[in-house]
C-alpha cells in the first residue's frame, strides 16, 4: 500500500473520517498503515494523541510507539483557527523541514502513513506556503474527501484543479456523507456530474453513526457495507 495526503474541500467535509476508514481498513488486512496529522489547532499537548489524530489512530486500533505521538502530530496548538494564526499566537513557526522529517521517520517504521491536512488546499499554514505546497513537499497521492450536497460542484472542482495545477496525484475523490441524512437524487447527480467532467470519484462513504465516540466500531461497521468497496483497490495501489 502507497502512503496518501487526505484533504478536503473545505474545514469539516470529512478529512479524518476518510482518513480514519482507509487506516482501519489498512490494518484489518494486516498492512501497518498509520495515520499523520501535521498540523493540529484547538488540541492539547501531551504523549497521547488528541484531536483528529486520536479518532484516527483509535479506528486503526494504533497505540504510538513512544516518540510517536511527536512524530506523527509535530505541530499542536491550543487555540482553534488556521495553522498559521494558531502558531503564531503561540509564537511558534511551522516548519515544513521538521514535517518531512517526522513523515519519513513515520515511513521507516510503517508499512503506510495515511497524512491528514488541516482545512483545505489553500490554507495557510507559514507565511506564504499553504497546505497545497505542504502537499507538493511530501509528493503524495492525494485523496478528496467532499461534501455530496449543494455546493459540492464548484468547490470539488477548485480543490481538484489547484492540485493537478502543482503536478501531484489526484487519487481520487471521496463523498462523505456527515449525517443521517438519505442519499438523495441531487448527490447522485453531483457524483455523476463531477464525474463526466473529468474528476475520479471513487464513490462514497456512508455516514459513521458513533464514528467521534467509537470510532473503530464505526469503521469497522462500514467496511461490511457495499458502498465501501471503493477502499480495496487503495490498499493494493
Amino acid at each position: 500500500m502507497r502512503s496518501f495526503f487526505v484533504t478536503g474541500t473545505d474545514t469539516g467535509a470529512g478529512k479524518t473520517a476518510l482518513t480514519a476508514i482507509l487506516g482501519a481498513a489498512a490494518r484489518a488486512a494486516g498492512i501497518d498503515a498509520v495515520p499523520m496529522k501535521p498540523v493540529q489547532t484547538g488540541v492539547p499537548g501531551g504523549r497521547r494523541p488528541s484531536g483528529d489524530l486520536r479518532i484516527a489512530a483509535a479506528a486503526a486500533g494504533w497505540s504510538p510507539a513512544p516518540g510517536e505521538t511527536d512524530l506523527a502530530s509535530p505541530y499542536r496548538f491550543a487555540r482553534p483557527c488556521s495553522p498559521h494564526r494558531s502558531a503564531a499566537l503561540a509564537g511558534h513557526v511551522i516548519s515544513f523541514r521538521t514535517i518531512l522529517r517526522s513523515f519519513r521517520a513515520l515511513r521507516a517504521r510503517h508499512d503506510a502513513v495515511i497524512v491528514e491536512g488541516a482545512g483545505g488546499v489553500w490554507v495557510p499554514v507559514a507565511g506564504r506556503r499553504t497546505m497545497l505546497d505542504l502537499m507538493q513537499a511530501l509528493r503524495l497521492p492525494v485523496l478528496v474527501a467532499a461534501r455530496p450536497g449543494l455546493g459540492t460542484l464548484n468547490h470539488t472542482m477548485l480543490t481538484c484543479g489547484a492540485i493537478r495545477s502543482r503536478g501531484l496525484e489526484l487519487a481520487g475523490v471521496v463523498m462523505i456523507q456527515a449525517g443521517p441524512e438519505r442519499w438523495t437524487a441531487l448527490m447522485q447527480d453531483n457524483l455523476e456530474t463531477l464525474r463526466r467532467f473529468g474528476v475520479p470519484v471513487l464513490g462514497r462513504l456512508p455516514h459513521l453513526p458513533d464514528f467521534a465516540r467509537q470510532p473503530r466500531r464505526a469503521c469497522l461497521r462500514a467496511l461490511r457495507h457495499p458502498q465501501t468497496r471503493w477502499i480495496a483497490p487503495l490498499l493494493r495501489a
